[in-house]
């Protein structure tokens, strides 16, 4: 299923995709299945929608897909093109990480498990991602929280590593 959220931009011309980064997002935090992360990519989020939502207001952000918990998987950016996910970051002495990764996000919180349907998805989209940009392999797939230490923590500790990482 595709969203075109208007909150991409081009990579640099230099900017080659090399990493991943695994996030997870719920709007609000902890309810699954609401309409509110496709608004907040797609620029639509109403602030007055929700008590948590008023610090978002404006914020311009988007990731390049959303696994849901049934396992649908949702594409607001092309992966060629820049998503704004990463924020303020850093990978291997690199600032600026949505130069060159692609941003996933899982729909859950940083203390929820995942549902064996996002797995599933994750490792066939990651696989297909592997197979199609050569410096992308699974040495080079981080946490939100390895890219931006201390100000970030998804995808969180109920996250399996050691099993998707096993899968690829």
């Amino acid at each position: 299923m595709q969203h075109p959220s208007p909150h991409y931009d081009d990579r640099p011309q230099s900017a080659e995709v090399s990493l991943l980064v695994i996030h997870c997002i719920s709007l609000p935090e902890g309810q699954y299945g609401t309409p509110y992360i496709r608004q907040l990519f797609m620029g639509e989020l109403e602030p007055d929608a929700h008590p948590d939502f008023a610090i978002l207001n404006g914020l311009r952000v988007s990731a390049h897909c959303v696994i849901r918990r049934n396992g649908t998987v949702e594409q607001y950016v092309p992966f060629d093109k820049r998503a704004w996910h990463a924020g303020m970051s850093r990978y291997c002495g690199r600032r600026r990480c949505n130069d060159f990764s692609i941003g996933i996000e899982l729909e859950g919180t940083d203390h929820s498990a995942y549902t064996q349907q996002q797995y599933e998805q994750l490792i066939a989209v990651t696989k297909a991602l592997i197979s199609t940009y050569p410096r992308l392999n699974r040495r080079r797939i981080v946490g939100h929280q390895d890219i931006a230490p201390g100000r970030k923590t998804d995808p969180g500790s109920e996250f399996d590593w050691q099993t998707y990482l096993n899968a690829l």
